[in-house]
């Protein structure tokens, strides 16, 4: 413990030297940092996806130089400190789990949790369940945030076999817009589509926004194997027919 709390402390004393004599560090504001914070966040989500434990370590010290950084900000302007900010959630947590620090029975069931979860944000002052959820967010990953949360207050589907007749009914009204041409309509059920798949995914235990972001990957995999086979037979994409391309596409798929 003595050598965690070394090392912490040591980070610590390096920003405080870094905010007093850098030319940049010293010139940096919570708003100038934000856009760097969300970078930083995607590229421990990417190393999360490669599973390269080497990166996601270096990635949450990236992180966590940041919170640093933001504790050091407002020490300064005497709004909080790095003190405040552990304190503020150790009790988070202590509040939260009260079958852990209490003698609440959650019976070792881990919905019962996330149900308790969010009942208690509401004592705690929340106004709505979904009070919580950034704005900002991407969409996916904030339509999958939605619906997790208010499937712990037990507004959710009574069997999740129920989500493919919702899947199939916005699939017709979605073809149906696109026949009337009405490209506004059109725009909505296609968000309703969207929604919909992604509670399925929900449903059966599938992160949407992983799962899309593997599709991508491979689909940048088999894409770059189809440029790399054309520029070797000294032809250009453009230059292919379809089924020449869709030939190489099925190959890359074997690879």
């Amino acid at each position: 413990m003595k050598e965690k709390l070394a090392s912490i402390e040591r980070l610590l004393n390096i920003m405080d030297e870094l905010r007093a004599k850098c030319p940049w560090d010293k010139k940096q504001t919570f708003e100038s940092l934000r856009n760097l914070t969300i970078e930083e966040t995607y590229e421990l989500a990417d190393a999360i996806l490669e599973d390269d434990r080497e990166a996601i370590k270096k990635e949450l010290g990236d992180l966590f130089l940041h919170l640093v950084f933001y504790a050091k900000i407002g020490s300064e302007t005497n709004d909080f400190n790095i003190k405040d900010i552990a304190d503020s959630i150790s009790e988070k947590l202590i509040f939260r789990h009260p079958h852990v620090f209490g003698d609440t029975d959650v019976k070792n069931n881990p919905e019962i949790v996330k149900k308790n979860w969010e009942e208690l944000k509401i004592k705690e002052g929340n106004h709505s369940v979904l009070e919580g959820v950034p704005k900002s967010l991407p969409a996916m990953i904030k339509a999958n945030r939605i619906q997790e949360k208010v499937k712990a207050v037990g507004f959710d589907w009574e069997e999740k076999s129920q989500i493919w007749d919702k899947v199939a009914e916005e699939l017709g009204e979605l073809k149906s817009e696109i026949d009337r041409r009405d490209k506004e309509k059109t725009e909505s059920e296609f968000g309703d589509l969207f929604f919909s798949l992604i509670n399925a995914a929900r449903l059966y235990d599938i992160d949407p926004e992983t799962a899309l972001e593997k599709t991508n990957r491979e689909f940048i995999r088999r894409f770059n194997y189809l440029e790399e086979k054309t520029s070797e037979s000294g032809r250009k994409l453009k230059d292919m027919t379809l089924d020449e391309m869709n030939a190489i596409w099925e190959e890359a798929k074997e690879v």
